[in-house]
Parts: C-alpha cells; sequence; structure tokens
C-alpha cells in the first residue's frame, strides 16, 4: 500500500510508461492488471479495452508498425498471454515492434499452481527478443525501457515482460520514481561503402534491373529517399502488398501490374526492406532467372544469403534510407532509359484486362465491380484512406484493386498470412492517423475471427469503414440448393451460413449497418460509410464462386519442374 513517500506499482508501470512516450495501449483488463490500466489512464494513456486478447495483440502490432515505436499490449496471465502469443507471433515473424505485458501470480507463489500460473517469462523466451520479470519493484522501470528498446531497435519484433501481483499492488519507498528518458530514435548504421560502390556499378551494368520495395522500407520511413533514388535513376519498381505507397502506385516506373514479368525478366534486383520468402517467391527459379543477382539491403546481417546466394556476395547491411542515400550519391547521373518492352506491354495487357473484369457487371457482384465501385466512391468522397484486407480471395484480389499515393497506407495479414487480424488492425490505424479514414476489406470468414470487435471500435469512438465480401464460404461457398439439401449431404467445410446479415451484428454492436446486392445499393452504402464518421459496415452479398477453383494465388506456381527419372 502507498504512502506518502511511495508510489505503488501499479501508478509505476503507468509513469515509466508515459515517460518512455507511450500514449496508447491496448489490451484486456482482468485480475491483477484492472490497477495497471485505470494508472495508466490517470496517467494520460489511451487504453483500450478489446474484447479478445488475439484481437487486442494484432492491434498493438499494427500500431508499433504504423507508428515506429513499439505498440503495447496489457492482458491477464496464464489463458490471456496463451491468447496474446498469436501477436508475439505475428509481431516476429513481420518484424513489427510490439512490448506484451502481463500480470502472474504474486512471486511468493511460484511453483505451488498458482491461479492463472504458467512459466510465462520461459514459454515466451523462445518467441521474442527479451523476455523478463523484474528482479525487484524498484526495477521495474529499468526493465520495462529495455524491453521497449529492445522491441525496435534493430530489426523490430516482440519483446516481454512479467508483472506479478504483488508487484503491482506493493509499493516503493520514494516520492521521486526512476524517471526514463522519452523513447530515442533507434540507431541507424551506414553501410559499407565498399559495398555501395559494388552495387551502383552492377546496377550500372543490368541490362533489366528492377527494384523491390518490401514493407520493412515502409516501416523505416524511408520513402523520400526511396523515391529520390527511383525518379533520378528512372529504375522500375515492384512492391510488395505493405510496400505499396513507398513510391506512389500511380509512377509510370510501377510495374506491380506484370508482377511476373518482372521477376522473371530481371538480371539485377535491387531488394529493399523484404524477404525472398513465399510472397517473393524465395527469389529462386521459375519465378526467378537463373543466375539473377540480388541486392538486398536489410538491417540483419543474417538475412543475406536466405534463399539467394547470390545476396551474399552482393548484399548490404544497413539502415535502408540512408543506404538508399548513399547508393544514390554513387550512382551520380545514371539513368536507365531502356526498360524492356515485355514489361511495358505486359503492364497494359493487364491493366486493360483488369479494367475489363472490372466493368463486368452482373448480380451478384464479382469481387472486381466491387471493388471499382468502392474505389469510385472513394474518389468521390475526396477520403484519405487507409487500407487493412485480409481473406484469402478478398485479399489477393484487393492487393492490386485499390492503389495508394501514400506509405503505410495499405495493410493486410503480412508474412504469417495471419486471418483475424482486420479489426485489430483497423483499430490501430484509426488510432495512429486520425486525418485518414481506415478501410477494413473483409473476406466474411476472416470477418468472423474478430467481428465483435467493432464494439470495441465504437466504445473507443474512432470512425472505422469495414466492408464485408460475403460469398457465403471460406474462398468459396455453395449453392442454394446444398443448403436445403444438407441434412442428406452434408455441407463442405468451406461452407458458412448463407447470406448472413453481419449488417445486423454492426448495429447490435452501436455501429452503422448496411447491406448492399446492387451496384447502386453498394455505392450509396458506401458514400454513407465514408463519410458518415462512425463505425460503418457494408455487408456486400457477393457471386459465391462455386465453380472457382480452391486456391491462393501466390502459392499456386512455386513448385519447380521434376526431371524425368
Amino acid at each position: 500500500m502507498a504512502t506518502p513517500n511511495s508510489i505503488t506499482g501499479a501508478d509505476l508501470i503507468a509513469a515509466s510508461l508515459y515517460d518512455l512516450g507511450v500514449r496508447v495501449m491496448f489490451g484486456i483488463v482482468g485480475i491483477p492488471v484492472i490497477e495497471v490500466a485505470d494508472a495508466c489512464i490517470a496517467r494520460g494513456i489511451k487504453f483500450i479495452s478489446f474484447r479478445n486478447e488475439q484481437a487486442a495483440s494484432y492491434a498493438a502490432t499494427a500500431y508499433g508498425y504504423l507508428t515506429g515505436k513499439p505498440g503495447v499490449c496489457l492482458v491477464v496471465g496464464g489463458p490471456g498471454v496463451l491468447h496474446a502469443i498469436a501477436g508475439i507471433g505475428n509481431a516476429t515473424h513481420n518484424c513489427f515492434p510490439l512490448l506484451l505485458l502481463a500480470g502472474s501470480s504474486e512471486s511468493h507463489q511460484v511453483y505451488k499452481g498458482a491461479f492463472q500460473e504458467i512459466d510465462q517469462v520461459a514459454t515466451l523466451t523462445p518467441m521474442t527478443k527479451f523476455s523478463s520479470r523484474p528482479p525487484s519493484l524498484a526495477l521495474l522501470p529499468s526493465t520495462l525501457e529495455r524491453a521497449y528498446r529492445t522491441a525496435y531497435f534493430g530489426r523490430p519484433g516482440a519483446t516481454y515482460v512479467d508483472l506479478p501481483a504483488d508487484f503491482i499492488q506493493g509499493a516503493v519507498d520514494t516520492q521521486e520514481p526512476m524517471k526514463l528518458l522519452p523513447a530515442f530514435e533507434a540507431p541507424k548504421p551506414m553501410a559499407d561503402p565498399a559495398r555501395i560502390r559494388a552495387a551502383a556499378a552492377i546496377l550500372k551494368s543490368a541490362t533489366a534491373p528492377l527494384v523491390i520495395i518490401g514493407k520493412g522500407a515502409a516501416y523505416a520511413r524511408a520513402e523520400k529517399e526511396i523515391r529520390n533514388l527511383i525518379e533520378t535513376t528512372g529504375l522500375p519498381f515492384l512492391p510488395t502488398p505493405m510496400g505499396k505507397g513507398v513510391v506512389s502506385d500511380y509512377s509510370p516506373l510501377n510495374f506491380a501490374a506484370a508482377r511476373s514479368a518482372a521477376l522473371k525478366s530481371a538480371d539485377v534486383i535491387l531488394l529493399l526492406g523484404g524477404r525472398l520468402n513465399w510472397i517473393l517467391h524465395y527469389g529462386e527459379p521459375p519465378k526467378y532467372r537463373d543466375g539473377v543477382k540480388v541486392i538486398q539491403i536489410d538491417i540483419e546481417p543474417e538475412e543475406l544469403g536466405m534463399n539467394a546466394q547470390s545476396s551474399i556476395e552482393y548484399g548490404i547491411v544497413g539502415d535502408i534510407s540512408l543506404a538508399v542515400d548513399q547508393l544514390t550519391k554513387e550512382l551520380g547521373g545514371f539513368k536507365f532509359t531502356s526498360i524492356p518492352s515485355l514489361l511495358t506491354t505486359t503492364k497494359a495487357r493487364n491493366i486493360a484486362n483488369a479494367a475489363k473484369k472490372a466493368s463486368n457487371n452482373v448480380i451478384p457482384m464479382t469481387y472486381e465491380h466491387t471493388y471499382k465501385i468502392i474505389n469510385e466512391a472513394i474518389k468521390d468522397t475526396k477520403v484519405r484512406p487507409v487500407f487493412v484486407s485480409e481473406g484469402a480471395n478478398t485479399m489477393d484480389i484487393a492487393r492490386s484493386a485499390f492503389d495508394v499515393d501514400e506509405p503505410r497506407a495499405r495493410l493486410d495479414a503480412g508474412t504469417m498470412a495471419t486471418m483475424g487480424v482486420g479489426i485489430g488492425y483497423g483499430i490501430a490505424s484509426a488510432a495512429a492517423f486520425p486525418n485518414h479514414i481506415t478501410i477494413c476489406i473483409e473476406g466474411d470468414s476472416a470477418f468472423g475471427f474478430s467481428g465483435l470487435e467493432l464494439e470495441t471500435a465504437v466504445r473507443a469512438g474512432y470512425p472505422l469503414v469495414v466492408f464485408v465480401m460475403n460469398n457465403s464460404g471460406v474462398y468459396r461457398g455453395v449453392t442454394e440448393e446444398a443448403y436445403a439439401n444438407s441434412a442428406e449431404t452434408p455441407l463442405p467445410s468451406t461452407a458458412l451460413g448463407l447470406d448472413v446479415r453481419y449488417d445486423l451484428v454492426a448495429q447490435a454492436c452501436g455501429a452503422i449497418g448496411m447491406v448492399a446486392r446492387t451496384p447502386d445499393e453498394l455505392y450509396n452504402c458506401a458514400v454513407t460509410a465514408l463519410t458518415c464518421g462512425k463505425v460503418a459496415l457494408v455487408n456486400i452479398i457477393i457471386d459465391k464462386g462455386v465453380t472457382k477453383k480452391l486456391a491462393f494465388g501466390w502459392l499456386a506456381s512455386t513448385k519447380k519442374s521434376q526431371p524425368k527419372l
């Protein structure tokens, strides 16, 4: 118990977080962390209380990505931590900075089978960059500072601090607790000049160079330097889904519409803030040319050589913004003017084919035509959008349907292809970017993971627009007759309820809920949702896709041909 000459553990935690610059937290409270959340609120930190620890931890990871400083998530111990492990994994694999805080049993009850007791520090150690229980209440501030700093220094990731109940409820005999300095900017290492010179020489000699811009470039806030590089050199570029907007999608040098041709034809690739994992087809044939040279710039030395041996020889370790600036200066007045005709003709053809698909005005509506109408509403209402998309077909098609002009204006399921991130990401985006309108494009299956978090958004007071692409299934739905005959022939595992009224779920949560079955209905609903300044959901009944193949586009064409025996 605190005295006039002491401070409680809960107040010490709140003061430490505030000193570090934390102004928004996500989580779910319960014994013993209620006092921590209330102390944070009293200190001036906005606490956004979720309905599920998974969604709260996802929101914190996205907030870390969008702001460049760790998103903070507070949960109870035991099952609360187990649920929040989803966010830990998401942060680790996406390289997003996250600080997870969790209550735990009183320190003297350890190993006795206390309420919700698990060894949370040991459980999270292999999943995080730092996992610790403070040695004493007095050392809580320094432990929090180290965990916060570690989460975003170097390659970003997740950290964890355990908060025993007796620490939270105890007191430190001082009126002046350790005051922490506001969080510093992470150190930015420059690149080896010799490697920069070698990279410049390779780019100058390339016949088909290509710049690939990953979400790490967006996180690093390297848009100024990368835009200067592209504009100065005329190099064609290809953004990954979350790398969109680092250089405007409307740039004539953007060859996302000719993605396969660009990857296959490139003889030199400059990879900025991306990893050669499944999203980039491992940097291997048949998606890439044999012998392609990969100049990979990354903050993490161990990333060089992952799935592309050439990146060991040509790779560069350093901060992306500094390294790109060095490279641009080393390239001098170099200008690439020989973009292969294959890329320009393929880009034009694919854009024309996409426009034709989007103009297919049928009922039930298609994904492509639906997205065209949403884009028209965005243009007409002149909002500044941030897009969040999740769901297999929903996200796969949306990645090329919505162009952005700003960095960090698109989030999706990411490296882990995590379903359930959508509404949490949307709330985080609304908190981070109050001058934008966050638009969640949700598959109906994906929405089911976190749909009740609409009530969280309403309660938090954030405007949020949600479009649910309702095809009554996972990947695809089934015929209406299949529902009528389900007693005799069970529905397949991919079937969801027929035309579920997600709009009524939104209304029950205090949001605006609308349903759209025709293009005119969708346009009117979209305009209302985008301009109402509230949480609004549009339940879009689209084609069930009964005859479509069950597949996820990016995983369908990576298998190498096998030699005949």
